[in-house]
């Protein structure tokens, strides 16, 4: 009797799992990402990827592309998401695409994302720098001169990334046109440089944000620390944002939070993946987890799928309650 009631129940069940099958919102839907160059965003934007495939959409490669093209193409519906909406870094670029007109934008995907400039811990302890303005002392700049021409040299990043324009203009903002050279290029060979110069016991100066593996290598409070500004001043549609702290430090740069950003039109027939967009969240140490993992030499394309298939089975009944509630918003 019992092996009968059990077969019936499975029976039950695979009938279920077979109507859910045919009956997925994504059914026929053919879904296209888009992020930056930096592949250490891969993991956050598989993981709605994966989501995405469970509600039955088909989900093509990721494209990477300059977050500029990105927000263009997701506008115009080339692209369907990005999983790496910067607030407030990207603003300008998110206006200047068409901004809420154009994009769905719901829910916090990311918290906690910080950005700034650190030196090495024993130079900033040796010349007591605790502020970025302090190199307008020719005399403190020229520790950081990596090329003989007196001006401290400071790693900055990409060209087209939100953080080149804030640097640009803090410079001449905080008066270090004089004594300070930003160097804008590829911010992974200019990291390398950076690293080999700290392993020197060089001093370095640099830019960078969380979450990325460089944080887990050159360690905040142990082997560098973050230098605070003179007083907020941003760029563009960030320029009213104060990016004091509550403890009255100021880093120069707000605590950004990080959106899943679709096309508008796109989510509004596709209120499933709308659903999933605006509930999916991932703690921030779990990408700077995965980030040193990848540095470490697991970042194939293999290993960041195996990372991402790792973290949904560790996280399987959340996983589980966003494709389920972003399926009942389809009905």
């Amino acid at each position: 009797m019992r092996k009968t009631a059990m077969l019936a129940a499975a029976l039950t069940t695979l009938a279920a799992t077979q109507v859910s099958a045919a009956d997925l919102p994504g059914k026929g839907i053919t879904v296209k990402p888009v992020q930056s160059t930096i592949t250490e965003e891969s993991f956050q934007t598989l993981l709605v990827s994966r989501a995405l495939e469970k509600l039955g959409y088909t989900v093509d490669s990721t494209s990477e592309v300059d977050y500029n093209v990105g927000y263009t193409s997701i506008a115009s519906g080339d692209a369907t998401f990005t999983a790496v909406n910067w607030q407030p870094l990207h603003d300008d670029m998110y206006k200047a695409a068409g901004g809420d007109k154009k994009f769905y934008r719901e829910g916090n995907y990311v918290e906690g994302a910080a950005q700034g400039y650190l030196i090495d811990k024993k130079t900033a302890e040796k010349y007591h720098i605790t502020r970025i303005d302090q190199l307008k002392d020719p005399k403190i700049a020229k520790l950081f001169d990596t090329n003989g021409d007196g001006k401290a040299d400071l790693t900055g990043c990409s060209p087209g990334w939100g953080c080149e324009t804030v640097i640009n203009h803090q410079m001449p903002a905080f008066g270090l046109t004089q004594t300070v050279e930003a160097n804008m290029g590829n911010y992974s060979a200019m990291i390398a440089d950076v690293m080999a110069r700290f392993k020197q016991g060089k001093p370095v100066i640099y830019y960078t944000w969380t979450p990325y593996w460089l944080s887990d290598v050159l360690v905040p409070g142990k082997d560098v620390v973050w230098l605070q500004v003179p007083f907020s001043s941003l760029p563009g549609e960030q320029k009213d944002v104060d990016t004091k702290l509550p403890n009255g430090a100021n880093y120069g740069f707000p605590v950004n939070t990080m959106h899943i950003v679709a096309n508008k039109q796109w989510a509004e027939k596709n209120p499933a993946a709308a659903k999933l967009f605006a509930e999916m969240k991932l703690p921030i140490a779990d990408i700077n987890a995965q980030n040193a993992r990848m540095h470490a030499g697991e970042a194939s394309e293999s290993d960041i799928n195996r990372h991402v298939d790792g973290w949904i089975k560790a996280h399987q009944a959340q996983f589980d309650k966003w494709v389920a509630d972003a399926a009942a918003a389809a009905k």
